[in-house]
């Protein structure tokens, strides 16, 4: 079946850009709140999960605004997962938009672990 593109957009406040984009690209960051452990190697990300391990390739990267990578496992090249960070000007404040692909039947499932990840994040970051 095939996956469908969804976006989700989370505010983070006054949070700094800087600090949004180090936890989103680098080994440190990513390994505090979105997998156990995060080893770099030029473009290619292993992420690590208790005894699970899967790589990703970063394939696109604006630095400080966007980062776009794709799991190794997924033969379908169009198929990848994304985080833009931009300021929302009529309020001042950061975003981190999420684009992912689920199939539909499980869409509302990877809608709600991007939740708990990203509320991981943002305690992280102190932000809540």
């Amino acid at each position: 079946m095939k996956k469908e593109k969804f976006h989700i957009e989370y505010v983070f406040g006054m949070v700094s850009k800087r600090s949004l984009w180090n936890h989103v690209t680098t080994s440190p960051g990513l390994s505090s709140w979105f997998a156990d452990e995060v080893d770099i190697e030029g473009n290619i990300y292993t992420f690590k999960w208790d005894r699970l391990e899967e790589k990703a390739e970063r394939i696109f990267l604006k630095p400080e605004e966007c980062v776009r990578f794709r799991w190794e496992y997924d033969d379908d090249e169009s198929v990848y997962f994304e985080f833009q960070i931009h300021r929302i000007e009529l309020i001042g404040m950061i975003a981190l938009e999420v684009t992912d692909f689920a199939e539909p039947s499980e869409k509302t499932d990877a809608i709600s672990l991007w939740d708990t990840q990203i509320d991981v994040l943002k305690r992280t970051l102190g932000v809540m």
